[in-house]
């Protein structure tokens, strides 16, 4: 029988332990050279298959280039409807047209008494003033004046009245047809408490001026020059005998509104004026600044509200708000939180634009 193991067919006469060694060898090296082939392969197929669905979900994003070339004709159809509005030089919001003779609805606290100028959709800039206004839905009604109306290329937005349901895409339009964002609705339309504050707190005193007895940091109160130990012997004119009585008063205001302050400090009599701050931007600590990024001054305190995840900034409000088929829904109104804007629904907006109108034209 033959010996396979035998010195005389071993490839040069090696021992029958060293070419067994060898040999195992040999077949580990084969299997470790197969295994990183497939490692190979496979890495290049995942990385394939990585690629691909960054392709996909780049497609799928809300705010992809494709997403917003799809409802950019939605956009585009509004685009003479919207305008922007200027004070001292500054974009400070969006403007919606709601007659063909000049009048436009923006966001009432924005506007700080400086020269209000607006930008058509045509990219003519001309002045505006405000004609009326309502403090209870943060709404100004604006006139467009200079210039020939021929020239304008304004038209009115055409509000529809049905509320668009839960988990529709909503699209807010720019000023030239753009899209600044896609947005998704997020709860019924409701009511929003106002949360306007000063920024102050009372000694408790029923009669007399009301003494301050702590000015918050960064407040309205603190801007204007408030100090502890103050007393406030009148609001907006108004005479307070005691600390309820200024609680009270400032309870009327919203965020946004400017109080004419009369107080005593030790001998003199100082007039002030402090503008109100949210409550919720009081309470905010840094870190939540961060997080949230710049909101509007006033973003709260509304009749009604519908609520998407959009991100607007502050000077992005005031357009008109799209439901997915191109109607005009509603008017961005505030950005709230990070992904919270509110929007005044079509229904209260026709409402206050036939009073708004009626008011101006009175004048």
């Amino acid at each position: 029988m033959l010996d396979l193991f035998s010195p005389r067919i071993v490839m040069n006469h090696q021992p029958k332990n060293q070419f067994c060694r060898q040999l195992l060898r040999a077949i580990c090296l084969i299997a470790l050279t197969m295994t990183v082939a497939s490692e190979s392969v496979f890495a290049q197929a995942t990385q394939n298959w990585v690629n691909n669905n960054r392709a996909r979900t780049s497609i799928a994003s809300r705010d992809s280039s494709a997403m917003m070339r799809l409802v950019g004709p939605l956009s585009d159809a509004v685009s003479p409807s919207v305008v922007q509005v200027f004070a001292g030089g500054r974009v400070i919001a969006l403007g919606t047209v709601v007659s063909e003779d000049g009048y436009f609805l923006t966001k009432r606290s924005e506007l700080n008494g400086d020269p209000i100028t607006v930008r058509l959709p045509n990219g003519q800039k001309t002045n505006a003033r405000v004609a009326a206004q309502t403090r209870s839905n943060d709404l100004a009604l604006l006139k467009i004046e200079g210039g020939d109306e021929s020239t304008w290329q304004i038209k009115p937005a055409k509000f529809v009245t049905t509320e668009p349901p839960v988990g529709n895409f909503l699209i807010s339009p720019g000023r030239d047809g753009s899209t600044i964002g896609v947005g998704v609705l997020g709860v019924p339309s409701r009511h929003i408490e106002h949360h306007g504050r000063l920024g102050v707190n009372f000694y408790d005193a029923p009669t007399g001026p009301a003494t301050v007895r702590r000015v918050h940091p960064s407040s309205g109160a603190d801007n204007a020059g408030l100090q502890d130990g103050d007393r406030i012997l009148k609001i907006n004119g108004f005479q307070m005998l005691g600390s309820q009585a200024a609680i009270n008063k400032l309870g009327t205001m919203y965020p946004g509104d400017v109080v004419r302050l009369t107080i005593i400090r030790g001998d003199d009599t100082l007039e002030l004026d402090a503008q109100m701050s949210d409550q919720m931007l009081l309470l905010e600590s840094k870190n939540d600044a961060k997080v949230n990024g710049p909101r509007s001054v006033r973003l709260s305190g509304f009749d009604s509200v519908i609520q998407h995840d959009t991100v607007l900034a502050p000077n992005q409000c005031g357009g008109p708000l799209l439901d997915s088929q191109g109607n005009v829904v509603g008017i961005n109104i505030a950005r709230a939180g990070r992904v919270v804007s509110y929007a005044l629904p079509s229904s209260l907006v026709t409402a206050e634009v036939i009073s708004l109108l009626e008011q101006a034209r009175r004048l």
